[in-house]
């Protein structure tokens, strides 16, 4: 049986229209929505709560914590608000309860002068450099593992966790097909394309974030039980879970944001088509950089990125046969079909209104 689940990392815009990021936004701006928000007791023990107490809520402030010489955070910078879903044996359900989690959140975010905007990289910040600077203990703990030694990536990217697991799949199958999502990973992620924007202009290319991003940072990630089950590699593919319910997973984190939410669903699809197909062989422990920037660049018009992407989703529909799931493909045909991704519509807006907030400002019409 799968289980699936959403992580989807949401930027604002202030009410003055300017991009609410760590330059100017505080924890306590964020905050003042997250405590408006409900509880729901009934998702726990499945929502992991994590050492800081950030994340109590289906929302939390996503952002880079400051210590002084403990395990207790003192402060957090945030970059944005995270929504996570609970888990789910269907996608329907998945994506009907991220879109009321999103719905309330723009809802009581209004009312504080904040509204979402669909970006995957910070439009005009592109160093995160953490003020004051670290101090030793910050220092020691980041060297703990690859993805704390690149901790300061995340903040000027946003995109979701795509999740996926299997009941009775032994560690071995749910690593390997963490390695098949790793290969496929530079023809899945055009589909999601949304970050065109770099240092205040166009930056040249569809997915800024996938190009600085991916190899630094995993494109996806294995959470085993026991520490003999994990895979020494940079970055990782394996993670020790935190929680039972983490058992298993596999996270696909290389995606864009998406302010439709019909994407998330057929990615989803896709992957599940992923596990059960038998005829795509290629397998890596870490994401290929080089692949994942050319990719990036070029998207859909790049023959090589084309034909694998189009092999990759023919390959997901033919396993999964009658699976009535098969219908969420569809988003992914249109865009193969057109060689568009979000990236192309949000740079034909740039190029009439000549003004990164006023085309983000028009994102997430749903």
């Amino acid at each position: 049986m799968f289980l699936f689940g959403i992580e989807h990392e949401v930027a604002f815009l202030n009410n003055e229209g300017k991009f609410a990021d760590y330059s100017h936004t505080k924890f306590a701006d964020f905050n003042q929505i997250i405590e408006r928000l409900p509880t729901y007791p009934s998702d726990y023990p499945q929502l992991r709560v994590g050492d800081a107490g950030i994340k109590q809520k289906r929302w939390y402030i996503e952002g880079f914590e400051r210590f002084t010489d403990s395990d207790k955070p003192i402060d957090c910078l945030p970059k944005g608000i995270e929504i996570r879903t609970t888990i789910h044996s269907n996608i329907e359900t998945v994506i009907t309860e991220l879109s009321e989690s999103f719905h309330l959140l723009r809802e009581v975010a209004a009312d504080f002068g904040f509204s979402p905007s669909l970006t995957s990289f910070n439009p005009y910040n592109t160093v995160f450099e953490p003020q004051p600077s670290l101090n030793d203990y910050e220092i020691r703990r980041r060297q703990a593992s690859p993805e704390k030694q690149t901790a300061h990536i995340p903040m000027l990217t946003y995109g979701p966790d795509l999740n996926i697991s299997v009941a009775d799949f032994s560690i071995e199958r749910v690593i390997d097909i963490g390695r098949k999502f790793t290969y496929y990973s530079p023809y899945i992620v055009p589909f999601s394309y949304s970050s065109p924007f770099y240092k205040g202009g166009l930056w040249g290319g569809l997915s800024v974030r996938t190009f600085i991003r991916t190899g630094k940072r995993p494109a996806a990630l294995v959470f085993v039980q026991k520490q003999e089950q994990l895979i020494d590699s940079i970055p990782s593919l394996t993670k020790i879970a935190r929680i039972p319910a983490e058992v298993g997973r596999i996270e696909f984190k290389a995606c864009d944001s998406c302010d439709d939410f019909s994407i998330y669903a057929a990615l989803l699809t896709l992957l599940k088509g992923l596990v059960l197909d038998k005829t795509l062989l290629g397998r890596a422990t870490v994401p290929d950089t080089a692949l994942h920037q050319l990719s990036a660049k070029e998207g859909f018009d790049n023959e090589d990125i084309f034909g694998n992407a189009t092999k990759v989703l023919q390959a997901a529909e033919v396993a999964l046969e009658d699976d009535p799931d098969v219908h969420y493909l569809t988003p992914l045909k249109i865009l193969l079909a057109k060689r568009k991704t979000r990236s192309h519509e949000l740079i034909e807006m740039f190029h009439r209104l000549s003004s990164i907030e006023e085309v983000i400002k028009q994102t997430y019409q749903v």
